[in-house]
């Protein structure tokens, strides 16, 4: 989750006879979506004894004090770990996996029935995931081809708040409405919901 620390397990197995030793050399980016990369958060080496038909496990932390301030909006980081069995001839793997962080801040909640031409107000609940604390927040509400700016205040470390939104439906039917909360940290939060409207 996006604020929080990663952990990552490499499973590292040698399903031969003999015994093996292997290189790790283990490296860790932020990237965008296309893949290229922005910035290097990890970069750690380490030598691992395998015995006949035994497996290890290398645990890998990176903290968020490590990818923070280098993540783009499209919260992704690329890990790589390039395995060299020595005395091989050079034998090598490469393991590769791309961690999208998830966004838990964004809560809308529905009264259990709306009514065409009837005032509803909605829950919006948003979060700062972070260890630190996040200003300049501001949510941007859309709803019916409109769009709303709301100013919001400074949130401490790990907090969540919530504000009421009021409108009134003027049709029947299915209506979207998207929620964009960004700060000073962080930016495109992203949440919404399908409102089923009913007839008056």
């Amino acid at each position: 989750v996006f604020g929080k620390d990663i952990n990552l397990i490499l499973v590292l197995n040698n399903l031969s006879s003999d015994r093996k030793s292997v290189r790790v050399d283990m490296s860790a980016s932020t990237i965008l979506y296309t893949r290229r990369a922005v910035a290097e958060i990890l970069k750690a080496a380490t030598s691992v004894e395998l015995g006949p038909k035994q497996g290890k496990h290398i645990r890998v932390k990176i903290p968020y004090t490590h990818y923070g301030k280098y993540l783009t909006t499209d919260k992704r980081i690329q890990v790589t770990a390039l395995c060299e069995v020595m005395r091989t001839h050079g034998l090598k793997l490469l393991v590769e996996k791309t961690i999208i962080l998830e966004d838990t801040n964004i809560i809308i909640k529905l009264p259990r029935r709306v009514v065409v031409n009837k005032a509803v107000s909605l829950e919006i609940s948003y979060a700062n995931p972070l260890p630190e604390p996040v200003s300049r927040c501001v949510l941007l509400v859309t709803l019916m081809n409109q769009q709303v700016k709301i100013n919001l205040a400074r949130l401490v470390p790990r907090e969540r708040s919530k504000i009421y939104f009021e409108f009134t439906p003027r049709r029947a039917g299915p209506l979207q409405l998207q929620v964009d909360f960004s700060c000073d940290k962080f930016s495109h939060v992203k949440g919404f919901v399908t409102i089923a409207v009913a007839p008056a």
